[in-house]
């Protein structure tokens, strides 16, 4: 069998054969390399106009799509200023009693997401304007600067400076 494996994977040049264990079992490492991407991610809401609102006045965020697909449902996607394709928050309206108690709690009460900022004093000066509440900080760790605030529906987000950027 062990030859019949190394036959098929030499003849069709899917992965190279990087050692054979005691136990005639056979290790490959691929030769292609995958390209993937997360592109968006689901955010559980409220109300598609409330979060449009918060994400786009208060956060600044841009308003990439806002399709409606049913009577109860659309697609709103969002997106931080000059992110250039990156991922996408796609704002999900609770359709049940289920999935609204996640709402703002996503992640177990842990930090949902992790904003990059080219100016943190600008982008922190912004939160305290808007009177976000502020878990954490603002700090300066190891990798940057960094605060721990809540959204509208208390998610919890770091902003961050990173290093490379000061």
């Amino acid at each position: 069998m062990r030859e019949v494996l190394r036959a098929f994977v030499k003849a069709h040049r899917i992965a190279e054969i990087t050692k054979t264990n005691s136990l005639n079992l056979i290790s490959f490492k691929t030769k292609f390399t995958l390209k993937q991407n997360i592109v968006q991610i689901a955010l559980l809401i409220r109300d598609y106009d409330e979060a449009i609102e918060f994400y786009t006045k208060v956060l600044h965020f841009d308003l990439i799509e806002d399709t409606k697909r049913s009577e109860t449902k659309r697609w709103v996607v969002i997106a931080p200023p000059g992110s250039d394709g990156g991922c996408r928050l796609l704002l999900a309206k609770a359709k049940n009693e289920e999935q609204a108690a996640f709402i703002g709690n996503q992640t177990g009460n842990r930090v949902f997401l992790f904003l990059h900022t080219d100016n943190f004093a600008r982008d922190l000066e912004n939160i305290q304007k808007h009177q976000l509440k502020i878990v954490r900080g603002p700090l300066v760790e190891d990798f940057g600067k960094v605060v721990v605030f809540e959204d509208l529906y208390g998610n919890k987000w770091d902003l961050i400076e990173p290093n490379s950027l000061n």
